[in-house]
């Protein structure tokens, strides 16, 4: 079912969410932290007991989020002034059971404020999807199923440069996540473009926000051909595989990574001259063949790239993992036989793996000449990325303003704060020996540098007191080396530290 909800409606359905505190903290509120992270795991029994005397909230959290059938009386009392009828009009309800059930997932979405904003005070809207498909149902969504607020949107998000914007194109919005996390603290107006029933889910998201964005019905670039925009963020249908189209979310219909690589190459050309393009992507490891340099190869000229693999599966574990978030049953036929053609295609194209990770592509002049970095950043990361990424691009400008090694060693640096200087050490006759050392940033990705004595000795000197060429002399007279030598060992690793965050320059 299509939802339509009417301004007059929309506003109704905002007022009951509010006036019963469906909103993020409400519901945690109401839960506590052992129900609410149950719920997060899926285990929904834990969070019917905690709802069960909550009220308008209970009725909206079981009605809502757990999928429970609730009386008539209970669900015109918690969604008034909008009636049950008024909103199964709209598709967001159907009768059930002498009762109502939800026939689209609407849950609250909290998105702390940005940088214009009270990082404490949090926007709160609210995001409608389809439910996913029952446990029972062996066949998974259905082909064009909208997702909600997942693992992939999450980590878009997190990873999102938030600088205020004037244009921005969420581009294959699904539910409308990403335009929402646009649309807080900068308030651009995002065009969006995605398949029809996508944009039904993202025009009530937006309705039901009071937001105007503009929404546009088409596949990938075409809605928006000849416009450019200051930012783009895509969660495309990355997930690489056959040339068909199982599910829409995630299948492109091209085979592998072609649609990834023809998206990359396009999207610089709808970028404004400095504007940042950012997306999640995947990627095939073929045997005999260096995965960073099959990325590099979908690069157009005139643009900054930084390229970040978050992830690295074999194809058993890739199939079961997308598999899973479609909601199969992987021990039926269907699922199996899905899997085989998956897995014969991986393994006629000699495919080892697959990597996961984030792209980030910023516009430049033809004349500057591109800084292209293509790097893994494996295993948990707690802080949201999206800082680094704001940093990452004004380090690379900072970097090619200090290309000449004149201009770096004329310049003053100093040790950020979060670095620390790790030592280690192997246990022998005599006790311990310490064999080696390195720098770590203990925030943001946590990038990590071994370095040796006359790093470490470099970096201790760096407290934005004395340009870089004066430190490396004074090293070199204290450690009787020529300093001309010095230099040419130090300066690319100065680099990669500046690059990285572990050295900012100072006025």
């Amino acid at each position: 079912m299509t939802p339509h909800l009417s301004p007059a409606a929309a506003e109704s359905l905002r007022t009951a969410l509010h006036r019963a505190r469906y909103t993020t903290d409400g519901v945690r509120d109401l839960l506590g932290p052992a129900a609410h992270a149950a719920l997060g795991r899926g285990e929904a029994e834990p969070a019917f007991r905690a709802a069960r005397d909550g009220g308008d909230l209970g009725v909206l959290v079981r009605l809502l989020l757990l999928g429970a059938v609730e009386p008539d009386a209970a669900v015109r009392a918690a969604l008034g002034p909008l009636t049950p009828e008024l909103a199964t009009e709209a598709g967001l309800l159907q009768a059930a059971d002498g009762g109502w059930a939800a026939a689209l997932d609407l849950r609250p979405y909290g998105i702390a404020a940005g940088p214009d904003g009270d990082v404490d005070d949090p926007v709160e809207w609210w995001v409608l999807s389809d439910l996913d498909a029952p446990r029972s149902d062996r066949r998974g969504q259905e082909r064009d199923h909208v997702t909600g607020v997942g693992g992939a949107s999450l980590t878009l998000a997190s990873a999102t440069d938030r600088t205020p914007v004037g244009t921005l194109l969420d581009l294959g919005t699904g539910c409308g996540v990403q335009a929402l996390h646009a649309l807080g603290p900068a308030r651009p107006r995002p065009a969006t473009a995605l398949p029809p029933r996508a944009l039904a889910r993202a025009a009530a998201t937006f309705a039901l926000n009071g937001l105007d964005v503009e929404l546009l019905d088409g596949p990938w670039l075409e809605p928006v051909a000849g416009r450019r925009f200051d930012r783009i963020v895509s969660n495309p249908p990355f997930v690489p595989g056959p040339a068909r189209v199982d599910y829409v979310y995630r299948d492109s219909g091209r085979a592998g990574d072609e649609a990834l690589a023809e998206l990359v190459r396009d999207l610089p050309a709808h970028l404004e001259p400095g504007g940042v393009a950012q997306l999640l992507g995947s990627w095939l490891h073929v045997r005999g063949e260096d995965w960073p340099d099959r990325v590099r190869s979908w690069l157009p000229a005139g643009v900054d790239a930084w390229v970040v693999q978050r992830e690295v599966a074999d194809p058993a574990l890739h199939v079961g993992t997308w598999q899973r978030d479609a909601g199969l049953d992987l021990a039926s036929p269907e699922a199996r036989a899905q899997a085989g053609v998956w897995l014969d295609w991986m393994e006629c194209g000699d495919v080892e793996a697959i990597g996961f990770g984030f792209v980030v592509l910023r516009r430049i002049d033809a004349d500057v000449e591109p800084v292209v970095v293509v790097e893994d950043l494996l295993g948990e990361v707690t802080d949201p990325l999206g800082p680094e990424v704001t940093a990452w691009l004004s380090r690379v400008d900072w970097l090619r303003a200090h290309a000449d090694d004149a201009a770096l060693l004329g310049a003053r640096l100093a040790v950020a704060p979060s670095v620390v200087l790790e030592t280690y050490a192997e246990p022998g006759d005599e006790g311990w020996t310490e064999v080696g050392s390195a720098v770590a940033r203990r925030d943001g990705p946590r990038w990590r540098h071994e370095v040796d004595g006359l790093a470490a000795a470099l970096l201790a000197g760096c407290r934005g007191a004395l340009p870089l060429g004066e430190l490396i002399e004074l090293l070199a007279f204290a450690h009787d080396r020529p300093a001309g030598e010095l230099v040419a060992a130090t300066l690319p690793a100065v680099r990669e530290f500046v690059r990285h965050g572990l050295l900012v320059p100072t006025p």
